[in-house]
């Protein structure tokens, strides 16, 4: 048996990440991980292989059309798909084989296989040849993780009706593609394919575009993404998916209640994510779950018993990779230091599409809800000087601030670089800063951060340059 002060199930963002740090303050840590390359569903076949195809696709996109305002002519451009997806894998490479380096970096002790829990502060490791390691340590933390949400009367075949792992691996481009769900993942995934050539429609089954977002910045999204190309059946409810045909002439018909189907080559099921919960041992020992799977922590990330944690997508919170991260350096120091916390409230979420968009605090329709008083502040791109020397006028800063204390409840934005931008707000609000403090605050010019700075201004004066 091997003995270890700590020992983490899964290596994704939550898990390597809470392993780094435990072995910073001082701890001998052991990681588990099923699949042969670290860094979760989150660099493996998430978050890194998907930016990486956003940031090609978009590129294929302005070659096309895009360079000759600036003087550029570049004949018609050629699409590789082969080249492209050799190049996302390369990047998925160099992102795992970092986490591996930070594990040896860090001595984190690394066991390959299935890990199951068989008692209090035990682990058992499956290899693939079914060989045992027997774990043991004072503390356990799962950190396994979320999978694709099925949808009820939907079959991913994993050829034709894919997850988001399918729809990044596509060989050819597909004529037709019809995305259940848009959400974060499944626009993301849209764009990509639609900038390829790809007539994509997206089936949401709300009334609206990103639900939980901002929705006059969800409203504004759809008129962009709409405007790209892409076509949305919002407030449809999908209550099959038929497939028929072999090789090139299969084809899936979507059949949405009410309404017309949609036929598509493709079929990308986009609804959300699960815990990652079943299979991992928790009834052993008798640890809590909810109705939804995800194990009942404490603010300490503390289970039901004595020496286990959970972090990341597993537990309640957004499945999010940096909230994941932060889960983990977090429940590490609780367990070092006893200290450790994340203010939830504060945790941004972005889309990767162009434009992107990103918010972080409450949104406007959650103050009203909320009956909090509240003051809005608004700037778009198109008055900002860099903004139009990069030919990227499109989309709008919003700071909401409240109306008596200034002090600011959420920022909101859609426009380019918004993923990097929304840090500016993210930094304002951990302080405890009003839209005064964020307004007068010095900004580089020309910026795009100057759209944040006027936002700010709007909402509790008004903005200099509009």
């Amino acid at each position: 048996m091997h003995q270890h002060d700590l020992i983490i199930l899964g290596a994704g963002p939550g898990g390597y990440v809470a392993a780094i740090r435990g072995a910073q303050l001082g701890l001998d840590v052991g990681i588990v991980e099923k699949e042969a390359t670290l860094g979760g569903t989150c660099v493996r076949v998430g978050c890194i292989p998907s930016k990486a195809l956003l940031e090609s696709s978009e590129r294929y996109a302005e070659a096309k059309q895009g360079m000759e305002e600036h003087g550029i002519g570049l004949g018609e451009p050629t699409l590789d798909l082969a080249a492209m997806q050799k190049r996302k894998d390369g990047v998925v490479e160099a992102n795992t084989d970092g986490v591996a380096f930070l594990m040896k970096k860090n001595k984190v002790a690394r066991y390959a296989g299935t890990g199951e829990i068989v008692g209090e502060g035990r682990v058992d490791v499956r290899d693939e040849e079914g060989g045992v390691t027997e774990l043991a340590a004072e503390h356990v933390v799962i950190a396994t993780g979320s999978v694709p949400t099925g949808l009820p009367g939907v079959e991913i075949d994993h050829e034709t009706v894919v997850d988001s792992t399918g729809a990044l691996a596509f060989d050819a481009v597909p004529k037709r593609l019809v995305v259940i769900g848009a959400g974060y993942i499944g626009l993301e995934l849209g764009s990509v394919w639609a900038r390829l050539g790809s007539e994509v429609t997206v089936v949401e089954y709300l009334d609206r575009i990103l639900p939980g977002m901002d929705a006059e910045i969800a409203k504004e999204a759809k008129k962009a993404f709409t405007k790209q190309g892409l076509s949305f059946r919002t407030g449809a409810k999908v209550t099959g998916v038929s497939v028929k045909g072999k090789g090139k002439k299969r084809v899936a018909t979507v059949e949405i209640e009410g309404g017309d189907p949609v036929a598509a080559e493709k079929v990308l099921v986009a609804v959300g994510r699960r815990p990652n919960s079943d299979g991992i041992g928790l009834e052993a020992v008798g640890i809590d779950t909810d109705d939804q799977g995800r194990i009942v922590v404490d603010d300490a990330f503390a289970t039901n018993v004595a020496g286990f944690h959970a972090i990341g997508d597993v537990v309640a919170g957004p499945m999010l990779a940096h909230k994941a991260e932060e889960d983990g350096v977090a429940v590490v120091e609780r367990i070092a230091t006893g200290a450790g916390h994340v203010d939830y409230d504060l945790v941004p979420g972005i889309v990767y599409t162009e434009p992107e968009i990103a918010t972080v605090g409450k949104s406007e329709e959650a103050l009203k809800e909320a009956g909090v008083p509240y003051v809005k502040g608004v700037f778009p791109y198109m008055a900002n000087g860099r903004a139009r020397a990069m030919g990227r006028t499109d989309g709008k800063v919003k700071v909401l601030a409240h109306a008596d204390s200034d002090r600011i409840l959420g920022v909101h934005i859609i426009g380019a670089r918004a993923g990097d931008l929304i840090a500016e707000a993210v930094a304002a609000m951990t302080f405890g800063a009003t839209a005064e403090d964020l307004a007068r605050t010095v900004h580089a010019h020309p910026t795009l951060s100057e759209v944040v700075k006027e936002a700010a201004l709007d909402a509790y004066d008004r903005p200099l340059h509009l």
